[in-house]
């Protein structure tokens, strides 16, 4: 059956059609442009998706699956798994991270149902205010970062086949992301092309980092013989700079297959956000520190310079990370390019110079220590701060070179365009990203809107587009602001890399109508 089938039979919005639309579905009547959410989260369907994970992996990949996510919420993707197993003096003993609790909207039971349905969701995207949504199932955000590797290809596989076939029959209004792995080059690859080729998906979710375990103490305390050392000992390799792997294959493949990844990495169980007893604590800031973290990779890791066409999405963690990273890149650029570190080279002290203020100056300090001027330098170098001193030698010194970095302009060039930063309906410092008066450059920085819906911080989907118009009545964002959030932004984002991929959607029709009026 297709869209158009369905939309001739009595539906939910036939059946409950108030008298006057929604707050946002009014705010869209009166838009000129569409309105496309970047990040709607749905909810599996257990058993069919346990059907295909059987398929794929047999009926020990359904029990491992079980096991991850039966502490809640793919809490054991968290390095939490045994939370709710522990007493609290336990927790605290053991520094279990306080997992993710309560994150749907249960109360609001239409909303719940409406992202766990298809049809339903397909059904009241008009009374969300939405023309088209980018579909982020809750399991595909955990499956990435499984540690086991069978396990991980045969859950990332059996979700993106349940997905494109439950949701393909409402492709004019909506796509799922494929889930894509990525603790080596290859299996990305592999995954890839299963997802697009075979599959039809259009839309990436790639990790911001994979955990590896740290060699040296791998070696000499091998996890199977010491699992809960294993647990803690490990580095985030963040895909970009000072990777395990060469990952410009997989980079590669994105362009040649006109894919546009989004990241929606978790930085809960990181040391600042691992407490095991709040997980506001651990949540708050956890999506911006892990896109801080990748952005950065990329940038200094010269992705950017080497893929200039490649665009990469941040997803909940808002814009206001990305305008502090693109200033900070360019105030320390100022500072400690290539042309300038000579400034601190410790060969450039004037020694006679130095000997000479701290004898005329250096009375109280000096008083009782008789020094020649040879070990005078000696003594006034050394102390706390002598390491800082120390020569570089055959390490580099300009470490922007692979970023290709000769000027601020590179920056701008290196990070502006490839970057997309995901703002939720409520989040007022989005208006930094446009603040041309501020952000290096004179830049307007790509955010676009990413709802967030499906989860705890959207009680009710029909307010969320309204929500963020109240930013324009507030005078927060300007009108133009508004639609480069809701439209310009997100539509550029996919089809720099598509410019098929809004055919024959929702989308597509919006615009057909405005060209024709």
């Amino acid at each position: 059956m297709t869209a158009s089938d369905r939309s001739t039979r009595p539906g939910f919005l036939a059946k409950h059609r108030h008298s006057k639309p929604s707050a946002s579905a009014a705010i869209r009547q009166g838009l000129s442009h569409p309105v496309i959410d970047t990040d709607l989260h749905t909810l599996e369907f257990a058993p069919l998706l346990e059907e295909h994970i059987d398929a794929v992996g047999g009926s020990t990949a359904v029990d491992g699956f079980r096991r991850i996510v039966g502490g809640g919420h793919g809490v054991r993707g968290f390095g939490a798994s045994d939370w709710y197993g522990q007493t609290a003096e336990e927790r605290r003993d053991r520094r279990s991270v306080r997992p993710p609790w309560w994150s749907l909207p249960t109360k609001n039971t239409l909303d719940l149902a409406t992202v766990a349905l298809p049809e339903l969701l397909h059904e009241r995207l008009e009374e969300s205010g939405t023309d088209f949504a980018v579909l982020y199932p809750n399991a595909a955000t955990m499956a990435v970062a499984i540690g086991d590797s069978d396990l991980r290809r045969a859950v990332t596989r059996a979700m993106n086949t349940y997905n494109a076939e439950v949701y393909r029959p409402y492709a004019d209004r909506v796509t799922p992301v494929a889930a894509i792995p990525l603790h080596t080059p290859e299996e990305g690859i592999e995954e890839l092309e299963h997802a697009v080729g075979t599959l039809g998906l259009k839309a990436a979710l790639i990790p911001g980092y994979v955990r590896r375990p740290i060699a040296d103490l791998a070696r000499r305390y091998p996890a199977a013989e010491h699992p809960d050392l294993a647990r803690h000992a490990f580095w985030l390799d963040t895909l970009g700079l000072d990777s395990a792997h060469d990952y410009d294959p997989f980079w590669a493949k994105l362009v040649e297959l006109k894919v546009a990844p989004t990241t929606h990495a978790s930085g809960q169980g990181w040391t600042a956000r691992s407490t095991p007893s709040n997980f506001m604590y651990n949540h708050i800031g956890h999506f911006a520190d892990a896109a801080h973290a990748f952005a950065k990779s990329l940038f200094f890791g010269g992705v950017t310079r080497r893929f200039p066409t490649l665009r990469f999405g941040f997803l909940e963690g808002g814009a206001g990370w990305g305008v502090s990273l693109l200033a900070d890149i360019v105030g320390h650029w100022e500072k400690r390019n290539k042309d300038v570190i000579g400034n601190y080279d410790p060969a450039a002290i004037d020694q006679a110079l130095l000997v000479r203020l701290f004898r005329e100056h250096g009375g109280d300090l000096l008083r009782g220590r008789d020094y020649d001027d040879a070990a005078l330098v000696r003594t006034a170098l050394s102390g706390p701060t002598g390491i800082l001193l120390y020569p570089q030698q055959d390490v580099p010194l300009d470490e922007f070179a692979a970023a290709g970095v000769e000027s601020v302009q590179d920056i701008l060039d290196r990070f502006v365009p490839n970057f997309y930063f995901g703002a939720e309906a409520d989040d007022a410092t989005v208006a930094h990203a446009f603040n041309t008066k501020v952000n290096p450059g004179g830049v307007r920085l790509n955010a676009f809107w990413a709802s967030d819906a499906g989860h705890w911080d959207v009680p009710d989907l029909t307010r969320v587009l309204a929500e963020t118009w109240e930013l324009v009545e507030r005078g927060t964002l300007t009108e133009r602001d508004f639609q480069d959030l809701v439209f310009t932004n997100p539509h550029r984002f996919y089809t720099d890399a598509n410019p098929d991929f809004f055919k024959g959607t929702a989308v597509e029709a919006k615009l057909a109508q405005r060209r024709a009026a």
